[in-house]
């Protein structure tokens, strides 16, 4: 049972998580629903089920659910949401770029008017692909009810695009994102470097006195990737979409660390720009939630 649950964890818990973050838009809420998923699946018979990601999946899709209800009948103020401001209450205007050229693009911030249900099944179907017909055993609909749902979505997707320059990332996007991402995590050298474009180049600026980093080539670039999101770093890498753009966050003990920005071209990534300055990440961490 243990060994079922231990491997359930390390295959499943990302991909969970990252439906749960697209739902809820709060980081910390997805990881204490990715939490009592697994606690509900330990007290299971795990034995019993045929696919316990698929199941893990529905579960944290109810549960966030739920909260959402509970969000729309008990809502929070801006403040809340956003966490405590700075002394004096002002934004940095560096932070203020940060906040807007990354967060505000965000799926949850574009998707906070819909009905929880309508968030749900444009998450669960247009963004994962997940079909209408498991989509109406979560939400409690017809998978007719679930297609109307999903139209209603997309139309006040498209209607604020305008504003908040949001669009579901093309599905090659998140391909190669997803997959860069398992690369990473999963310390798959191989994997990255069919990834990466042979001139691809890098940009980090972590601030301070150290200031941007550059480096290119495909081996270098790999190598730094490994070496600071690597399994040995203890850090979670989560897909953070900005409308055309590809974004990924990482993060280390409950904090953001990275926030980096893939340019994708026919399937390669031949660009990455990466925010580590802790000052700068300190917005996108507070509205994250974390």
């Amino acid at each position: 049972m243990d060994d079922e649950l231990g491997r359930a964890w390390r295959e499943h818990r990302r991909h969970v998580l990252d439906v749960a973050f697209r739902m809820l838009g709060n980081l910390a809420g997805a990881e204490d629903v990715v939490q009592e998923a697994f606690a509900r699946l330990a007290k299971a018979d795990i034995d019993s089920i045929d696919d316990a990601g698929g199941w893990l999946v529905v579960v944290a899709s109810r549960l966030c659910l739920d909260r959402l209800r509970s969000d729309r009948r008990h809502p929070t103020t801006p403040d809340e949401a956003l966490g405590d401001r700075p002394e004096g209450g002002a934004v940095d205007p560096a932070d203020r770029v940060t906040l807007d050229d990354s967060v505000r693009l965000a799926l949850h911030l574009v998707l906070e008017r819909l009905t929880a249900a309508e968030r749900t099944v444009f998450v669960l179907h247009d963004v994962f692909q997940y079909p209408f017909e498991a989509i109406g055993e979560i939400v409690g609909r017809t998978p007719a009810a679930c297609r109307q749902l999903a139209s209603r979505a997309r139309r006040a997707v498209r209607a604020d695009e305008g504003r908040a320059r949001f669009v579901v990332e093309p599905a090659e996007q998140r391909r190669v994102t997803e997959r860069f991402i398992a690369a990473c995590a999963g310390g798959d050298l191989d994997g990255l470097l069919t990834l990466l474009d042979p001139d691809v180049s890098g940009e980090a600026d972590v601030g301070g006195r150290i200031g941007v980093r550059v480096v290119t080539g495909r081996d270098p670039v790999a190598a730094g990737l490994l070496q600071f999101f690597g399994p040995t770093s203890q850090t979670t890498l989560l897909s953070l979409p900005a409308g055309l753009q590809a974004g990924v966050v990482a993060l280390r003990r409950g904090r953001v660390v990275t926030l980096a920005t893939l340019t994708i071209r026919d399937g390669r990534v031949v660009h990455i720009d990466a925010l580590a300055d802790t000052e700068r990440l300190a917005p996108l961490g507070a509205a994250l939630g974390v």
